[in-house]
Order: structure tokens, then sequence, then C-alpha cells
């Protein structure tokens, strides 16, 4: 990582996927490009199975290239470059149907159980 405040997809994308481990046996699916406070930013690209749990955290996610569905609890959208997607802290979401070339960022904050408005 170059900077501490700016991250560069084609630089991070060299690095998907990462190494085998644990359900991501093709290799891990993210990299992290920063992380401050609470807050930490990845680049997300999962291929075949998108196999994450829920996090702790809220989530946002940014699609910068490629379309998917997006399945967060019972709710269903297909996505394309450009769209933002939310997923609270606990619940259950995932990708599924991802082009080849799906790539986003996912940026996660706030206090464990998510924000509460």
């Amino acid at each position: 990582m170059e900077h501490e405040w700016h991250a560069r997809v084609d630089e991070l994308a060299a690095e998907l996927p990462g190494e085998p481990v644990g359900r991501y046996p093709e290799g891990v699916p993210f990299v992290e490009a920063m992380r401050h406070g609470t807050m930490s930013v990845e680049l997300f690209a999962p291929r075949g199975e998108d196999r994450q749990q829920p996090h702790t955290q809220d989530e946002l996610y940014v699609v910068l290239t490629g379309s998917s569905r997006f399945v967060r609890g019972d709710e269903r959208v297909t996505c394309v470059a450009g769209d933002v997607l939310f997923a609270p802290a606990g619940m259950p979401h995932h990708f599924e149907g991802m082009s080849g070339d799906f790539h986003a960022w996912v940026v996660f904050w706030g206090p464990a159980g998510g924000e509460r408005s």
C-alpha cells in the first residue's frame, strides 16, 4: 500500500485472490486497502460462490466493475457498476451470479453491532 489515504484498484486487484484460508479454498476474495479508527476499506472480488458471513460492523458496497445479484436477508437486487449497497451489522448477505469482472469496494465502520439511528 503506497498511501494510508489513497488506494488504487489496479494495484490491489493484482493481490487477488489471496491465499487459501478456511472457507475460501480458492483464495481469499478481498484485500484491505486502508484502515483508520473503526473504518476499513477492502477491494472485494468473489469468484464462484460468495461465502461471507454476517459481519459485526455496518457495511457499504460500491460496485466498481461487472454485475451481480445482491442478497440481503429476504431481499434480492441486481447490481451493476456504480451501484451502492448497504448491509447493517449482523444481517446475512452475499453476492451471487457475479460476472467474471466483478469488483466492489466494501467499507466497514462503526461499533460492533452497528450504528443505531
